[in-house]
């Protein structure tokens, strides 16, 4: 699968801060724009499939919507998803990296304004590669870096890690829930279940279930769209489901859940009282 996240640079530190990276793992559509890096990547995301000794063709398309030409150098890198839910990246070959098995079309690009780009990549784990999950970044990184005047006046560019999930043969997650409690997200209690992955792929909750407040309110809600690594456990918020143009209802604890929740076919039965 494959994601896209936005990140800054600070060369004098050489730190890249991480820009919504919950959300673009969950894979809503990115827009990176800033002075020196306009484009748009499509899609946010991939989930794709290979088998070892087979190399699987992916494309992913870059729009530069800058006014001059956009000049962008394209790379891998590895990644990590923190329990903070925040990520990572690293030019570093991580011991279990894939990224060797990754070739990419070219390592520089030049698009005209408001041009689009169909850029090539492939997978191809060699022959015998046991079943498991490839992880790595796509990443596209603008060439020219603008000026920020002001008391630090250090250069500024920006980069889009499009994060890829491939599965060989046939690597599978397999997830379970191992705690149900309350957290409190920016102060306020969420229901959230810590949810283990005992597979050897990535796995993610979706489904609906039901849930009934202090005050006897019914809602719908729904399991954040998190990635659940390998050999992880990873805290996921259910929030009731907000209807179109509307805030999320209030919730008032001490809260039942209860339903079904799910990951591919597979179902998770939830029935569980969360109390702050």
């Amino acid at each position: 699968m494959l994601t896209a996240l936005l990140t800054s640079w600070l060369p004098s530190r050489n730190a890249f801060l991480g820009w919504a990276s919950a959300i673009a793992l969950a894979g809503l559509p990115l827009a990176a724009q800033a002075q020196g890096f306009a484009a748009y990547i499509t899609p946010p995301r991939f989930e794709v499939q290979v088998a070892p000794g087979q190399s699987l063709r992916q494309v992913v398309e870059i729009q530069h919507v800058g006014q001059q030409k956009g000049n962008y150098r394209i790379y891998t890198n590895d990644w990590a998803f923190l329990p903070d839910n925040s990520v990572t990246f690293s030019d570093a070959l991580a011991p279990d990296s894939c990224r060797p098995w990754v070739a990419v079309e070219r390592r520089e690009l030049t698009i005209e304004p408001g041009a689009r780009y169909r850029y090539r990549f492939e997978i191809a784990p060699p022959p015998g590669t046991p079943a498991r999950e490839c992880r790595f970044a796509l990443m596209v990184e603008g060439l020219e870096a603008a000026r920020v005047e002001g008391a630090l006046n250090f250069p500024v560019g920006g980069r889009i890690g499009v994060i890829v999930y491939a599965t060989v043969g046939d690597a599978a997650p397999q997830l379970e829930i191992a705690a149900s409690r309350v957290a409190r997200v920016d102060g306020k209690p969420v229901a959230v279940v810590d949810v283990r992955n005992r597979g050897n792929a990535h796995g993610r909750l979706e489904g609906f279930v039901n849930g009934t407040d202090a005050r006897g309110a019914r809602f719908e809600m729904a399991p954040s769209d998190l990635p659940i690594l390998p050999g992880e456990t990873r805290s996921i918020a259910i929030t009731p489901v907000a209807e179109e143009g509307k805030p999320a209802p209030e919730v008032r604890f001490p809260l039942t859940i209860k339903g079904n929740l799910e990951w591919g076919k597979n179902r998770l039965p939830l029935d569980a009282s969360f109390a702050p």
